[in-house]
C-alpha cells in the first residue's frame, strides 16, 4: 500500500486527496491511483495567482530590480512566464513588458490583464528574446530572462518548490518529474537538492522532437534548425530550437541518474484529463511532466518510492 501523505496541521475536507500546501498555496496531491502499485504525488504550481510554476522565479526577479533601484522589467515569453512577472510587477508596482511571439498563448490577454505592455513579434520564442533583449539595453530596462543579469535570482526562485517539499515529505522523493523547456527549473531543482544532501534522481519531459534536450540527450547539447520544430495548440510552452540553458540542464539530470523523456500532444491531452478527477486542472503542456511518468510506467515501469510530479501552468 503507498504511504500515506503526512495530514495537514488542519485537515482538509473527508475525501479530498490535497496535503498540505507551500508558504505560496500550492498542493501536494496523491495521484497514486493512476499507477497501481507506485507511490505519485503532484505538485499543482498552476496554484499560484498567475496560474504559472514561474511566479516564484518573477517574484524573485523583480524583488532583486527593486533592490537595485530599478522600475522597468522586459522579458521573453511563450506564456508562462509572462503571466508570472506581469502578476509579480503589478504586486510590486513596476512597470512590466513582455515580449511574445505573435499567435502563441492567448496573444498577451492575461498579461495586459495584470498590468503589462505586451509587444508581438513574428517568429518563435528565440525571436521574441532577442527583442526583449534589445528593449532592455536600449530602453536602460532590466533584462529579466531566465539567463539575464538576474539569473541567480531566477535559479532561487525556481528552487522554491525543493524546499516545499522538504517541509511537506517526511524523506527525500526517489525522482523528480520536471517539464523541460529552457532547462532553467531543472537546474534550480538540482541546485536546490545538492543544497540539501538529497539524492533525488531529476527525470525532465518535454515535447518529442521539439526541443534540443530531447533530441540532443544523451549525447552532446546541440541546437536545432528553427524549421524542425512544430508548434500546437497543446505544446507551445515547451518548444524551443535553443534551450538557453539545455547544456547546464542535461548535465544535472545526467548528474541524478536521471533521464529525458518525450512525449506527443496525445499523451499530454491524456495526462491532463487524468488529473481533472483530483481537482487539478493543467493546461495540456502543463501536465507534461505527469505525461513522461505515465509513459514510462506503461514501457517499463516506476523505481521504487515515491515519484514528484510537477504541473506547471493553467
Amino acid at each position: 500500500m503507498p504511504t500515506p501523505v503526512p495530514p495537514p496541521a488542519t485537515a482538509p475536507p473527508a475525501g479530498s486527496h490535497q496535503a498540505p500546501s507551500d508558504a505560496y498555496g500550492t498542493p501536494l496531491i496523491d495521484v497514486s491511483g493512476l499507477v497501481p502499485g507506485a507511490r505519485i504525488l503532484v505538485k499543482d504550481e498552476t496554484r499560484y495567482a498567475s496560474g504559472s510554476h514561474k511566479e516564484p522565479a518573477a517574484r524573485a526577479v523583480v524583488a532583486r530590480a527593486v533592490a537595485d533601484g530599478h522600475r522597468h522589467v522586459t522579458i521573453a515569453t511563450c506564456g508562462n512566464y509572462g503571466r508570472a512577472m506581469a502578476t509579480a510587477c503589478h504586486v510590486a508596482g513596476v512597470e512590466c513588458t513582455v515580449v511574445l511571439p505573435a499567435g502563441w498563448s492567448d496573444g498577451g490577454e492575461s498579461m495586459r490583464a495584470a498590468g503589462a505592455q505586451v509587444h508581438l513579434v513574428p517568429g518563435a520564442y528565440e525571436d521574441a528574446v532577442d527583442e526583449s533583449r534589445r528593449l532592455a539595453r536600449d530602453k536602460g530596462w532590466v533584462d529579466g530572462n531566465v539567463d539575464g543579469p538576474y539569473v541567480d535570482a531566477v535559479l532561487e526562485g525556481h528552487g522554491v518548490v525543493v524546499s516545499a517539499l522538504r517541509a511537506e515529505l517526511a524523506e527525500e522523493p526517489a525522482a523528480l518529474w520536471i517539464p523541460v523547456g529552457n532547462g532553467t527549473t531543472v537546474i534550480a531543482v538540482r541546485r536546490r537538492l545538492r543544497d540539501l544532501g538529497w539524492h533525488t534522481v531529476i527525470n525532465g519531459v518535454g515535447s518529442a522532437g521539439n526541443n534540443p534536450v530531447l533530441t540532443s540527450w544523451p549525447g552532446a547539447y546541440r541546437t536545432l534548425p528553427p524549421e524542425a520544430v512544430s508548434t500546437t495548440d497543446h505544446n507551445q510552452p515547451l518548444v524551443n530550437w535553443h534551450a538557453l540553458q539545455g547544456e547546464e540542464a542535461m548535465e544535472a539530470i545526467a548528474e541524478t541518474g536521471g533521464a529525458v523523456h518525450g512525449v506527443d500532444d496525445l499523451q499530454l491531452c491524456a495526462a491532463r484529463a487524468a488529473l481533472a478527477p483530483y481537482g487539478a486542472h493543467p493546461t495540456a503542456a502543463g501536465a507534461v511532466a505527469l505525461a513522461g511518468l505515465l509513459a514510462r510506467a506503461q514501457d517499463g515501469g516506476l523505481a521504487p518510492g515515491t515519484h514528484v510530479v510537477l504541473l506547471s501552468g493553467r
